[in-house]
């Protein structure tokens, strides 16, 4: 194992809270309030998908440095009802790959009654814990999918595990986990399929969005020059579809919405490069370890997990927290001069 593949953030476990306002939410500087939580549980994932791992995986997290079911639970109430936030998304990794995950699912659903808990993932297996996740809590899943032709899909994620992903969303459609949403990212080895992807969906009454590619692949092969616009997919996709406008849900959905055919099925396109959202951005990350993440591009995490474990109490760890995100960047600074990637890839900061 080595340092270099997961990456090296910068660990705080102070940060100054110099001008911030006395408000129990998560503001930072540019009056932005973070109330969608993505809690990040493994680095452990089924696939390899080229643009996220590294193809013999990222190196194992000590079991001990992970933050447990208990912990996470306990947090995640510390955001709710400490901090004002609203949702909360499982990620990983892939949230799967834990064994523990109804038990974490469940003891949330107890904590924060009412708040939307949702996770992302392969569905590589889900079509086996569907039903249960379902029991415990979870109300819905966001599912990683790039293709719909199965030796594309081997050829992307290094593994051949496409009907087990489909049997996965079936199974997730069943147990009622809905919304039910696909994220596609965009490649150019990806493009040519993603009429026929945004086909598919329609047929399985799934909403589709696609992903412009981000500098987070752990290979760091991303290339500007390369890279498939939101522009360019309308363009794709419009050899096909008719498609008309029709904005985002809200501010800070990070998703612009197109009607397609008339309606009133959707398709919603993530373009984080070219179209940035980040002055609406209203997400903060619990990374695995147990670091508060303020912005995906950011290597300045706040380490949670020591002051937990260290015995501070749940105002003490808000307080934490506060600080990690009130000290959060304008935006990610992707199309400025002198960027450069995060050190952590995508899989080992959680989506």
């Amino acid at each position: 194992m080595t340092m270099v593949e997961m990456g090296i953030p910068t660990v705080r476990s102070a940060v100054s809270l110099a001008g911030r306002p006395d408000v129990g939410h998560l503001v930072d500087r540019f009056g932005r309030v973070a109330r969608d939580l993505r809690v990040s549980i493994t680095e452990k994932c089924s696939l390899r998908c080229t643009y996220c791992m590294p193809e013999q995986g990222l190196p194992a997290i000590p079991a001990q440095n992970l933050l447990t079911a208990e912990e996470i639970v306990r947090l995640v109430g510390i955001a709710v009802h400490q901090l004002g936030v609203r949702e909360v998304r499982f990620t990983g990794g892939e949230p799967l790959m834990r064994a523990d995950l109804e038990a974490m699912i469940a003891g949330c659903a107890e904590r924060v009654p009412g708040v939307p808990l949702s996770m992302t993932t392969n569905a590589v297996g889900l079509e086996h814990r569907a039903a249960a996740l379902a029991r415990a809590g979870l109300t819905r899943v966001n599912v990683s999918l790039d293709s719909i032709d199965r030796k594309h899909f081997a050829r992307l994620t290094r593994r051949d595990r496409l009907p087990s992903v489909i049997a996965g969303i079936r199974a997730a459609a069943d147990a009622g986990l809905a919304p039910l949403k696909v994220n596609a990212v965009l490649m150019p080895e990806t493009l040519t399929g993603a009429a026929d992807l945004l086909e598919w969906c329609l047929t399985e009454g799934i909403a589709l969005r696609f992903i412009e590619e981000m500098p987070l692949d752990a290979d760091h092969e991303w290339a500007r020059e390369q890279m498939v616009s939101a522009d360019r997919l309308l363009s794709v996709l419009g050899e096909r579809f008719t498609l008309v406008e029709h904005g985002r849900e809200d501010a800070s959905a990070p998703a612009e919405e197109w009607l397609v055919n008339g309606g009133p099925a959707t398709v919603g396109i993530i373009a984080s490069v070219t179209r940035s959202f980040c002055s609406d951005c209203d997400r903060t990350r619990l990374t695995a370890e147990g670091t508060v993440r303020s912005c995906l591009f950011s290597d300045q995490e706040v380490d949670l997990r020591r002051a937990l474990r260290s015995g501070a109490g749940d105002e003490d760890l808000a307080q934490l927290w506060r600080g990690a995100m009130w000290n959060k960047w304008a935006g990610h600074g992707i199309n400025a001069d002198g960027f450069a990637p995060p050190q952590r890839s995508m899989g080992a900061i959680g989506g």
